[in-house]
């Protein structure tokens, strides 16, 4: 448990140069952490994720939120395989 007595769930956003310029990293990573919000409460306890953005994340529209619940669900399934 963490120190507000709740369960530690974390979530982090490896975004590199390849991306693109910093305007552009910071803008994928502030849409990725905003769409991150919305699985974080069905994780289980104490579950460290890392997101890494890959460069076509910059041109991304909609299908940024598609790729990103894709993957999350691939993940959450590999981890239930555990």
């Amino acid at each position: 448990m963490n120190r507000s007595g709740g369960t530690d769930r974390r979530v982090g956003f490896v975004v590199s140069k390849t991306v693109g310029s910093a305007v552009r990293r910071n803008r994928v990573r502030r849409r990725l952490r905003h769409l991150a919000l919305a699985h974080v409460p069905g994780l289980p306890a104490h579950t460290l994720v890392v997101v890494r953005a890959l460069p076509p994340a910059a041109g991304a529209g909609a299908e940024l939120g598609t790729d990103l619940d894709a993957a999350w669900a691939a993940a959450l399934l590999r981890l239930a395989r555990r």
